[in-house]
C-alpha cells in the first residue's frame, strides 16, 4: 500500500515514525492544481490528510484568524477530496470531536452521524468539513478527542494539562495517539468509507488523568480544579472548550478496537515517565 501523507505536523509525523513506508507531502499545496501535481508525481493508492489550523498557542487564535482557519481546516481538504475522487485515491482525513459541545442527545455519548453543535471557530471549520467529505464516496473522516502521547510535546494533552496550574474538572472521551496511528493504517488498508470515532472505549475524567499522572510519573504534581465557567470567567479562554463523549460504534463494526482507556492511558503515562527522565 503506497501511502501519502499531507500534514508535516506532530500527528502527520508521528504516523510516518510508525510507519517509515509512509512518505510526506513536502510542497505546501494552496491550491487545487499544486494538489493535483502532487498526486500526479507521488502516485499513491491512499492519501493521509493531518494537515489543519488549530492555532497558537491554542485555538483561541482562531477567532482572530478566520480566514487562516477556514482555508486550512475546510477548503483545503475539500480541494484534496476532488483531486482524489478524480484520481480513484482513497482519502482518510483526520477530524476533531471538538465539534460537539455538551452531552449527547442520547445515552453513549455523540455518534458518528449526529449533527454537529460547533461554539468556537476553529469547531465550525472542521465541522464544516466532515459535513462535505463524511458522505463521499472513497473518504473516510477520522476523529480523535484529547489526544495523549507517549512524547511529552506541546500538542500532547498530558502535556498541557499538567502545566496548567488550573484544570476544569471533566470528563472527555480521549484517544490515546498510539492506537489512533493503528486506526489509520487499518482503515486505509480496508479502504473503509464514512465518519469513525477514534477514540479509547471509556470516557477519561480529567481527576483521574492527574491521578495516575501523580501516581507514575510525578508524585509532586499539583493542581487547582476550576469548572468550565470559571475557565472563560477568570479569562483562562476567550471560548468555552468543547467537552464531551464520543461513541465510538463504527470502528468495531469493521473489526478495529482500540484498548480500553485505562490500560491504553497507564501505558503512556509509563512511557511517557521513561521519556522524561531519559532528557534529564
Amino acid at each position: 500500500m503506497s501511502i501519502l501523507v499531507f500534514g508535516n505536523g506532530w500527528i502527520g509525523n508521528k504516523f510516518i515514525e510508525r510507519y517509515p513506508e509512509a512518505r510526506m507531502s513536502i510542497v505546501f499545496a494552496k491550491s487545487p492544481q499544486d494538489i493535483e501535481q502532487v498526486l500526479e508525481t507521488e502516485d499513491p493508492d491512499v492519501v493521509l490528510n493531518c494537515a489543519g489550523i488549530t492555532g497558537q498557542p491554542n485555538v483561541d487564535w482562531c477567532e482572530t484568524h478566520q480566514v487562516e482557519t477556514a482555508v486550512g481546516n475546510t477548503m483545503f481538504p475539500i480541494m484534496l477530496a476532488q483531486a482524489c475522487a478524480e484520481r480513484g485515491i482513497h482519502l482518510t482525513h483526520l477530524g476533531s470531536g471538538c465539534i460537539f459541545y455538551g452531552d449527547s442527545p442520547q445515552p453513549g455519548g455523540w455518534r458518528e452521524d449526529d449533527y454537529p453543535n460547533p461554539v468556537a471557530y476553529y469547531s465550525k471549520t472542521k465541522a464544516a468539513a466532515d459535513m462535505v467529505l463524511g458522505s463521499m464516496p472513497n473518504v473516510a473522516v477520522v476523529r480523535l478527542r484529547l489526544p495523549l502521547d507517549s512524547t511529552p510535546s506541546p500538542k500532547n494533552s498530558i502535556t498541557k494539562l499538567v502545566s496548567y496550574p488550573k484544570v476544569i474538572d471533566v470528563s472527555n472521551s480521549a484517544t490515546v495517539i498510539e492506537d489512533l496511528l493503528d486506526v489509520f493504517y487499518q482503515v486505509m488498508e480496508k479502504r473503509a468509507t464514512g465518519i469513525f470515532h477514534a477514540v479509547n472505549p471509556q470516557p477519561l475524567l480529567y481527576r483521574d488523568l492527574m491521578k495516575w499522572y501523580e501516581e507514575i510519573v510525578d508524585p509532586n504534581h499539583k493542581n487547582e480544579w476550576i469548572t468550565e465557567e470559571q475557565l472563560v470567567a477568570q479569562g483562562l479562554a476567550a471560548k468555552k472548550r468543547s467537552t464531551n463523549i464520543l461513541a465510538n460504534l463504527r470502528l468495531p463494526e469493521i473489526g478495529i478496537h482500540m484498548r480500553p482507556t485505562e490500560e491504553a492511558v497507564k501505558a503512556t503515562l509509563r512511557a511517557y515517565a521513561e521519556k522524561l527522565k531519559a532528557t534529564k
